[in-house]
């Protein structure tokens, strides 16, 4: 690859420049807002991939056949001050500042108290290298000591990622090490970093293309210590954003990529799973026996995950294929979840196996990826493994094969009475890189767009489902994908393996997509594949799960055992009680999931993004916020008789949720446990809505409500949010009740406020206050809504 070093100013536009680059390539700058700006590199002055599946600025629709990348429409692009000098060109707003030197190199600067701080810069050695005779680029970072570096979405190993080297690379990475393998599913080459005193910057590369991030792991004498991003093809696209906290980037990124989509409340119930049942010959009398078992166990359950194993021909899987010899009377079967208030949700897979009962007819119609003429000089569909066999992947950027699917998933599912989609397996792992993509119209090597796939493929199911049943929120999952997967979807760290450490990684992993703009996510609780989890990690791992967005008990294991609540008698009792605790928070978790939907809140959140003025914050925990009040320290260790739980600087300081105890914030305390032990804590100041009674996760199943206050010590006023709809409709009746919770030092009165046309679910609440609060409770103990 070639240094870039010459530039010319180009031309100037109303929120940009653009430069000629070693006399034949533009480099576009473009302010987009005031601490978000845009740079984007056109070798030979043409884009590789003229559009993007990713961005799509929050309240505008991703267009089906990719974003120009020359749209720049829902952004406010403010004008920007450009100032030129012979050995550089400046652009600045009031917050954000770029400098474009000779020979070619960008500084980044932010204003904090009206003086402009150097935040990063383009490493002076060469900063952006581009392929001579190909599209391969990289662009090099000074790396400064002891900054952290978070992103990069599902990956292993800590949050801080400084020091690694990371690989962007969709793969079924099935029984992964959940401290080390790299690369997984999901593509998302976006990081954030926290400066010494120049505040958070974060980069997002829109590019679908194979890459890799070294963060400090490779050293090279001739330079200065850099980071470095490279990719093997594709355009060097990148968004530079600034915000003095690492929250403001977080919410950025998940609106710059389409924010998250809002499934109905029942997603938030514990959903069953394993493959087990359906890859049983009596598979159909195995998923009823499930209801039977959930009934006679006094299981609280909201839906269930059908594996593949119903479309199966032999050992193999077929998509929308029905085995009958398995699953005789489909329809009957899905009347009786239904009847039992448990939606069914079944896995589909994007490649057809070659010896697929429909292959012909899909290669005859051309809605499968085509070979390239290197692979394949008759340019017959592209085949690749899959599933123990070989097989070809549907082409999503062909309107025709979006049709074929959307059609497929009405007949075999919808009409079935299966209303929802398990999107697997859309890894896409074809390794014939210039195979061809339709590209509604215009040619796509598949190798420019693979992780924006199953973003399509899942999209063709949402198109599907919301036409069947337009008037309720569709619920679909997706394991592969990239940024804009999460504006249709939920997703999960996929097949993780069943091992203690297992627990404590895969935490970190899905806090690591959180800070990337996945919010709605989960793990295989249990562990997915290997041996079968022992009673105490499978309780401990349910006193886990439970506190995540998607809550799935879900195995393969080794053995053919299966994971279920009630397989150890002996636990059935705590694993119970730790899903009707999730059953009694549901209120709660559902106003974070209306918060992550409608104002860009995290749901799963470090310690460090709402305490991050507490140093011991940043250091590696075992514990995470789930929304900004709930403080989840489970225990994650074999044997373990004590927890050790750092409670974050904050006025209000911390009650635990179960026994009422208050504690200082700002220090470690330990914790005894036992086996029913789950160590809760509660943000003081905050008042849990809570429901009592459920049995499933629908509004109407609660019978009483809670407001569990935990004021803070001293004189406080907070307020805490109760978001409430029928759980099901896409433009439901909604509102908010704002609980006002005031203190000082001789009493409590908590007061409530209401937006929006609806009603409250309950009319009226019982406030509860924790065991060690003396002060009395001015307002009565009963409260109308």
């Amino acid at each position: 690859m070639k240094n870039l070093k010459s530039w010319v100013l180009e031309t100037r536009r109303a929120n940009g420049v653009s430069l000629r680059v070693e006399q034949s390539h533009l480099l576009h700058i473009d302010v987009l807002d005031e601490t978000l700006f845009r740079v984007s590199l056109q070798k030979d002055a043409t884009w590789r991939l003229s559009r993007s599946w990713t961005i799509a600025p929050v309240g505008i629709e991703a267009p089906w056949d990719g974003r120009s990348r020359d749209d720049l429409t829902g952004f406010p692009c403010p004008r920007p001050e450009i100032v030129t000098h012979e050995t550089e060109i400046c652009l600045s707003t009031d917050t954000l500042r770029l400098k474009v030197k000779h020979p070619l190199q960008m500084i980044w600067e932010a204003k904090i108290d009206g003086q402009w701080r150097e935040f990063v810069r383009d490493r002076a050695t060469g900063g952006l290298h581009l392929g001579l005779r190909d599209h391969a680029h990289a662009h090099y970072l000074d790396r400064i000591s002891g900054e952290p570096v978070f992103g990069l979405g599902e990956k292993t190993g800590p949050l801080n990622r400084t020091g690694k080297r990371y690989e962007m690379r969709n793969l079924d990475a099935m029984g992964y090490d959940a401290e080390h393998t790299d690369p997984l599913y999901k593509h998302v080459p976006f990081t954030m970093t926290r400066t010494q005193n120049a505040g958070c910057w974060s980069i997002f590369y829109d590019n679908l293309a194979g890459c890799w991030f070294d963060l400090g792991n490779e050293l090279d004498n001739y330079h200065a210590p850099y980071r470095a991003y490279r990719a093997e093809d594709g355009d060097l696209d990148f968004y530079m954003s600034w915000a003095p906290e690492l929250l403001e980037l977080v919410k950025r990124q998940e609106q710059l990529t389409g924010g998250t989509a809002f499934p109905p409340r029942w997603s938030l119930g514990y959903s069953g799973s394993t493959m087990s049942y359906t890859d049983a010959d009596d598979a159909q009398a195995q998923l009823e026996g499930f209801l039977s078992k959930i009934k006679t166990h006094d299981i609280p359950c909201d839906s269930f995950q059908m594996s593949s194993g119903y479309t199966s021909i032999g050992d193999k899987r077929y998509v929308f294929n029905w085995n009958d010899g398995k699953m005789p009377d489909p329809q009957g079967m899905a009347k009786r979840f239904a009847d039992q208030q448990v939606h069914l949700i079944a896995n589909i897979k994007p490649c057809l196996l070659q010896d697929h009962p429909r292959y012909t007819e899909v290669a005859e119609a051309k809605l499968f990826i085509q070979a390239s003429a290197e692979a394949d000089p008759q340019e017959g569909p592209e085949r690749s493994v899959f599933w123990d066999d070989e097989g070809s992947h549907l082409d999503f950027t062909n309107p025709d094969t979006v049709q074929w699917w959307k059609s497929n998933v009405t007949s075999a599912l919808l009409e079935r009475g299966i209303g929802s989609t398990w999107n697997d397996n859309n890894e896409y792992e074809i390794w014939d890189h210039h195979a061809q993509c339709s590209g509604f119209g215009t040619g796509i090597d598949v190798g420019l767009m693979r992780p924006a796939m199953p973003i399509l493929m899942t999209r063709a199911s949402l198109d599907a489902q919301q036409a069947f049943a337009p008037e309720k929120r569709p619920y679909l999952i997706s394991r592969s994908g990239a940024p804009g997967l999460q504006r249709y979807a939920q997703t999960w760290s996929g097949d993780n393996r069943t091992e203690w450490k297992t627990l404590r990684w895969n935490q970190r992993l899905g806090l690591g997509m959180s800070l990337s703009g996945f919010y709605n996510i989960g793990h295989d609780v249990g562990g997915f594949s290997g041996p079968c989890p022992e009673p105490e990690l499978f309780v401990r791992w349910v006193q886990n799960g439970v506190f995540h967005p998607r809550f799935t008990i879900h195995s393969w294991n080794d053995d053919r055992t299966v994971n279920e609540p009630w397989m150890y008698p002996e636990v059935t009792d705590l694993i119970r009680d730790a899903i009707r605790l999730r059953y009694r928070l549901l209120p709660y978790i559902y106003t974070c999931l209306w918060q992550a939907a409608t104002q860009s809140e995290p749901m799963l959140r470090p310690l460090f993004l709402d305490f991050g003025h507490d140093p011991e914050t940043w250091n590696e925990s075992d514990s995470f916020l789930l929304g900004r009040d709930l403080l989840i320290a489970t225990v994650l260790d074999k044997g373990a008789q004590a927890r050790a739980v750092y409670l974050p600087q904050h006025e209000g300081g911390w009650w635990e949720f179960h026994s009422g105890i208050w504690h200082a914030g700002g220090q470690w305390i330990e914790v005894p446990v036992t086996l029913a032990t789950i160590p809760v804590f509660v943000r003081g100041g905050a008042v849990i809505p809570m429901g009592e009674g459920a049995d499933r996760a629908s509004p109407t199943s609660e019978k009483k409500r809670i407001l569990a206050a935990f004021p803070a010590k001293g004189t406080a006023l907070t307020s805490s949010p109760l978001y409430e709809d029928d759980g099901i409709s896409r433009t439901p009746e909604w509102c908010v009740t704002h609980i006002d919770l005031e203190s000082d030092a001789t009493g409590l009165h908590l007061s409530t406020r209401r937006d929006g046309s609806g009603t409250p679910v309950l009319s009226d609440a019982t406030i509860v206050l924790p065991a060690d609060e003396t002060r009395a409770l001015v307002t009565p103990k009963e409260i109308c809504l």
